[in-house]
C-alpha cells in the first residue's frame, strides 16, 4: 500500500531541532523545449490539504487551485529558480536542473536550515539535504514545490506557444509527443528547442545539410 503523502520526514527533522525545512523539486527536466524550472517551498508546521499531491497526479484544474492556495499564503514561503535552454545545451541537462535547485533556494526570502530534494542527491548544494526517491509523493513540502514548478513552467510554455504558435507548446509543454516531434520534423527547431538533445539534433543536422 503507497504511502499517502505527509509530513514524516520534516516531523523527523523537526524532532531534532531543525526548524525551516523546505521542499524542492522541478519540471521540465525530460522536455525537449523551454526552460527547466525549480521551486523551493517552506510550509507552516501544522499546514493541512487534503489534495495536495504530486503534480503529475493532479488535474490541470485542481492543480492550478492547489498553487494559488500556496503562492497566497501569509505562511507559506516559496521560490523559483529558472535555468533556459541555451544554458540546458551549454552545462547538460543534469547541471542546469541542480543549478535551478540552487536558484531556487537562493531566492527564498531566508534560507532554510535543511532542504528535502525529490530524486537523487545534488552536490553541490548550499544548505544540507535529504533525497527522497518519488519525494513529490510522500512529503508534502516536495508536492507544494511541484505544483508550483509545474504551474510556472505551464504557463512559461504558453507563453512561448503565442511566439512560436507553429510548434503547439500550449499543447505538450515542450516534451516528446507525437505532435510535438511531428511539428519539430515539420518546421526543424526553434529558439527555445534543446539542441543537445537527441530528438532535437536529428531535424536539425537534417536542416543543416549533414544528413
Amino acid at each position: 500500500m503507497a504511502l499517502r503523502c505527509g509530513f514524516r520526514y520534516e516531523k523527523k527533522l523537526r524532532a531534532l531541532g531543525v526548524a525551516r525545512i523546505a521542499g524542492i523539486d522541478e519540471a521540465g527536466r525530460g522536455a525537449l523545449a523551454g526552460p527547466v524550472v525549480a521551486a523551493a517551498v517552506v510550509l507552516p508546521e501544522k499546514f493541512r490539504h487534503k489534495k495536495l499531491k504530486d503534480s503529475k497526479q493532479l488535474l490541470p484544474e485542481l492543480r492550478l487551485e492547489i498553487y494559488y492556495e500556496l503562492v497566497t499564503r501569509d505562511d507559506t514561503t516559496w521560490a523559483i529558480g529558472i535555468v533556459n535552454s541555451v544554458e540546458i545545451d551549454a552545462i547538460n541537462i543534469l547541471r542546469a536542473t541542480h543549478k535551478a535547485m540552487r536558484l531556487a533556494v537562493a531566492a527564498l526570502s531566508a534560507l532554510p536550515d535543511h532542504v528535502l530534494i525529490d530524486g537523487l542527491p545534488v552536490s553541490p548544494f548550499p544548505r544540507p539535504q535529504t533525497a527522497i526517491i518519488d519525494g513529490d509523493c510522500i512529503s508534502l513540502s516536495i508536492a507544494a514545490a511541484s505544483v508550483i514548478a509545474k504551474v510556472t513552467r505551464d504557463a512559461m510554455m504558453r507563453d512561448f506557444c503565442a511566439r512560436f504558435p507553429e510548434y503547439c507548446f500550449s499543447q505538450h509543454k515542450g516534451y516528446g509527443t507525437e505532435l510535438h516531434l511531428l511539428k519539430l520534423h515539420e518546421h526543424g527547431p526553434c529558439p527555445i528547442h534543446r539542441r543537445s538533445f537527441e530528438p532535437v539534433a536529428q531535424p536539425l543536422l537534417a536542416l543543416e545539410g549533414i544528413i
